[in-house]
């Protein structure tokens, strides 16, 4: 276990004698997850920093009227939990589960206590704070400001550049995509439909070629 953590660049630089007594008194564990399991339900208290080891895992709310919206997306080494742990409230805001199977390490809070006496671990820790809020804000941006069709178009770029093409292979459904969009699929497929008639796309599928972004 202790080679699996010191692959992660947020452990790199503390020392094995450091971690290995934390993984003795089980401060740091690994757990497995299948497709479709719900790793956190709104509202479930925070009590470990999770990283992500495999797989992928979406954090979404439920409106009262029983709509979904996906919020973010966690792949291979990103954390959860980092900004819940040290605060007034630890509970979690959003549902997570996994989109596939998943593998993630979970730290305790006493763990990552120890750890931030390492200024290389605590520069790391920050660092991944800070990209964290960054994402958030572009989700509020997201959410707030910008139509359907501007965030259409931001999502194409990233996945263009992503893949480097101008030809892209949607990551995830349709429906995901209204989803992580916040808004019904019929208005998903309404906006494709228009943005093709004008000449911007070309769609097959989850293939869509960009033309004009």
């Amino acid at each position: 276990m202790i080679e699996i953590i010191k692959t992660i660049p947020l452990f790199s630089r503390l020392q094995s004698d450091k971690i290995t007594p934390l993984i003795a008194d089980n401060q740091l564990f690994l757990k497995n997850y299948s497709k479709g399991a719900t790793v956190y339900n709104q509202k479930d208290c925070c009590k470990t920093l999770d990283i992500v080891l495999s797989g992928s895992l979406v954090a979404y709310s439920l409106s009262e009227n029983g709509s979904e919206m996906t919020m973010f997306e966690f792949s291979r080494g990103q954390m959860l939990g980092a900004n819940l742990l040290f605060g007034d409230n630890h509970a979690y805001p959003l549902t997570i589960y996994c989109m596939s199977d998943a593998r993630l390490l979970h730290v305790t809070q006493k763990a990552i206590s120890e750890f931030l006496h390492n200024y290389g671990f605590a520069m790391e820790f920050i660092g991944m704070l800070s990209c964290n809020s960054q994402r958030l804000n572009q989700r509020i941006t997201m959410v707030a400001q910008r139509t359907l069709r501007e965030n259409l178009f931001e999502y194409f770029r990233q996945q263009s550049i992503l893949q480097g093409s101008d030809t892209i292979v949607l990551p995830i459904s349709k429906k995901q995509l209204a989803d992580y969009l916040g808004i019904q699929r019929p208005s998903l497929f309404r906006e494709l439909k228009n943005l093709k008639d004008e000449g911007f796309i070309d769609v097959s599928n989850r293939t869509i070629h960009l033309n004009l972004l």
